[in-house]
Formats: structure tokens, C-alpha cells, sequence
């Protein structure tokens, strides 16, 4: 890394402490536009990053006030309540960002609430019963057709290329045509697992249904969120699975801590490699879904996230009860978005779920009859 290049890339790491939801992508092209400019001057390095760290018109002050700060020596700006109210984005192949509360051995959880508390988790070996979900995994995804072709003897369109060349490699002569179709190929599949207090004790299920889903499925993607999002993906491709998980614990700091389930959402939206990973895809989100006082973030992230994805369903233990109803506010406000609302008390209700998501089904609102 070039010396002179290292301020710009602090100041990258400066906005993601301080939860700028920022791709590694983002922070070479604000690298390259510094380059380009020149620079001549300090304004031309603020608009390079303005234009490539793109921050959101509500906190562009705070950008400001971190740009000068940082590049002028001006004291820390103070931003109110951002301990409290900032989501932290952790990706498990990007830069590790700074702790600055210590990291305590937690056994146990409390109920649904808004505060942080940062925590390890450790995970329990056992047996893998999910080897025959694993093998039949890939093969149970919807599809789609790819705008890839391969070859085929029927059922296909001319290959005007490759037949060209076959008739003048056999000095004009006409071979039997060749053709080629649309591949199909599996949908992508996204886990979004709530790891809060309130879901305590079925996080270790969860962990493991997820280690079983990348394993089985070549494009799978997997978040855990609480007060904070961590992409653990990488973690799980390690075939052992106690080893998969012991990773995965050590990437993830908010374990058994509190939920908020609209603004990690939004952050995985704002995040473009993030949000990427959701379009075409068949996400299943497994939370209680007991956002703690306004649920307007949560609703707007579902919606969002219904709008991008293939099939968006949300699995709850709450609805293993045979009273269950989705009725409370946050519930009701996101029915319309759901395409399934089901049981996420057990790992064989979500398996038996997951191998039928290429069958069609009514939409969760038909189902439960939205509550009003």
C-alpha cells in the first residue's frame, strides 16, 4: 500500500466504525476517483468521497463532520446516542473492525430488548441429523433459466456459430444443425437468523440447519443479526461442522443480546454486495419478530426486501404453538409482504419447509388471515 494512499483508507475504516454501511468495493473506487482527480485539492477528495462512499442525505452532516475531523485535525465530532442506535456491519472476509467493549462468556439471554450486549457463544457437538436434508438439498431449490446456453441434441434453438463453422471446417457441406438452450440453475438461498435473548433457544438448531444449507447448496448466503449484522458464510464452508461453528461463534459479538430487527435489515439493504445477494433469491428470515417500540424500519426493510427477493418467508418458533396468531403490530404491518409465515420451532418443520420451497404455495397473508 502506497504511503499516501493510507489516510484515504483510515478514513474509510473511520466511517465503518462508526456503521457507514461501506463495501470493500466502494472503498477502492473512492481510491481510484481520488487518483483520477488529481487531487488539487481537499474539496476534490470530499466529492471523490462523497460520490463512491455514497452517504445517506440524513447523515451527511455526520460525513462532514468525520471528513474534517479526520483530514484537518478538528475535534471528534460527538454524534448523540451512537452507541445505542447505530447498527455495526461485520463481514467475515472484510477488515475486523475495532472492539471497544469488552467481549464476555454468556450462557444465557434475556427477552426481547433493544440493548446491546456483546457476548461469545460456545456450541455443543452432537450428532448430524441433517445429512439427508444436506444431499437432497440441491436438488430441491426452485430454479430459473440462466441466460447461459449449453448444448443439446433437441428441444433447442440454432447455434448459427458454432453450425457456421461446422459447414466451412466440412468445405460447405451441411452437417446436421447444432443447437443450444437456456440453462437452469438453482436459485440462490439467503438466512437471515435472528441470534437475540428472545431466541436463545434455538440458535444452536439455527447455526446448524445453516452449516447443513451451505454445505448442500452451491450458492447459499447466511447473516446473523441482533444489534448488529455479521455475514458468517465463509465460516460455514468449512466441512467439519464443529469447527464451522466455533468460527462462526468467534465472528459474531452480539450473541444473546438485544434485537433490532428493522435496522440490521436496512443495513444488509444498504450494503450493495449484501443486497445483491438477496435478489432472485429465495430469503427465509428466522426470528421471533418481536421488534421492541416503533416497527416502521422493520417494515420498510421486509418491504424491500419482499421487492428484491424470489420468495420471502419468515419462520417463527412463536407458531409452533397451535394458538399462534400474527398479531402483534410488527407482525400485522409485514403479513402482506410474507409469501410464508410458518413453524420455526423445530428443525424437521424447517427442513421440510426448505426441500418444498420450489412448490408454490398461497401467500402467508391468505393463510393467517391478516389479523386486524
Amino acid at each position: 500500500m502506497p504511503r499516501a494512499a493510507e489516510p484515504l483508507l483510515d478514513f474509510a475504516r473511520l466511517l465503518r466504525h462508526h456503521a457507514f454501511p461501506i463495501a470493500p468495493e466502494q472503498v477502492s473506487s473512492f481510491m481510484q476517483a481520488v487518483t483520477l482527480l488529481g487531487p488539487r485539492s481537499m474539496a476534490d477528495i470530499r466529492e471523490a468521497a462523497l460520490a463512491t462512499l455514497a452517504p445517506s442525505p440524513d447523515r451527511r452532516g455526520e460525513f462532514d463532520a468525520h471528513f474534517r475531523s479526520h483530514f484537518y485535525g478538528d475535534a471528534r465530532p460527538s454524534i448523540a446516542g451512537e452507541e445505542d442506535e447505530e447498527t455495526r456491519i461485520k463481514d467475515d472476509h472484510g477488515t475486523r473492525e475495532e472492539k471497544n467493549q469488552t467481549t464476555r462468556q454468556e450462557k444465557g439471554g434475556e427477552l426481547s430488548s433493544a440493548m446491546e450486549q456483546l457476548s461469545s457463544r460456545d456450541f455443543q457437538r452432537d450428532d448430524d441429523s441433517l445429512v439427508p436434508f444436506r444431499r437432497k438439498l440441491a436438488s430441491a431449490l426452485p430454479a430459473r433459466r440462466s441466460f447461459r446456453t449449453v448444448g443439446t441434441r433437441s428441444r433447442g434453438t440454432l447455434d448459427l456459430r458454432r453450425s457456421l463453422s461446422e459447414i466451412v471446417s466440412a468445405d460447405g457441406d451441411i452437417p446436421s444443425p447444432l443447437l443450444r438452450r437456456r440453462q437452469t440453475v438453482p436459485r440462490k438461498l439467503l438466512l437471515l437468523i435472528d441470534i437475540s435473548g428472545s431466541m436463545k433457544l434455538h440458535t444452536a438448531d439455527y447455526l446448524k440447519l445453516a452449516h447443513a444449507t451451505v454445505q448442500g447448496a452451491d450458492r447459499a448466503e447466511v447473516f446473523t443479526f441482533g444489534t448488529r449484522l455479521t455475514r458468517i458464510t465463509s465460516a460455514l464452508r468449512i466441512r467439519d461442522r464443529d469447527q464451522a461453528l466455533s468460527r462462526a461463534g468467534a465472528l459474531v459479538d452480539d450473541w444473546d443480546g438485544g434485537t433490532r430487527m428493522g435496522p440490521t435489515l436496512l443495513a444488509f439493504l444498504s450494503v450493495p454486495r449484501f443486497s445483491a445477494f438477496a435478489r432472485g433469491a429465495a430469503a427465509v428470515i428466522l426470528s421471533d419478530a418481536l421488534e421492541r417500540g416503533d416497527h416502521a424500519d422493520l417494515e420498510t426493510a421486509i418491504r424491500r426486501l419482499s421487492a428484491r427477493a424470489f420468495r420471502l418467508s419468515l419462520a417463527t418458533p412463536l407458531a409452533g404453538d397451535p394458538r399462534f396468531q400474527p398479531a402483534t403490530a410488527a407482525l400485522r404491518a409485514i403479513l402482506p409482504d410474507l409469501d410464508d409465515l410458518i413453524d420455526g420451532s423445530s428443525l424437521n418443520s424447517l427442513t421440510d419447509f426448505i426441500l418444498s420451497l420450489a412448490r408454490p404455495a398461497p401467500a402467508a397473508s391468505t393463510i393467517w388471515k391478516r389479523v386486524s
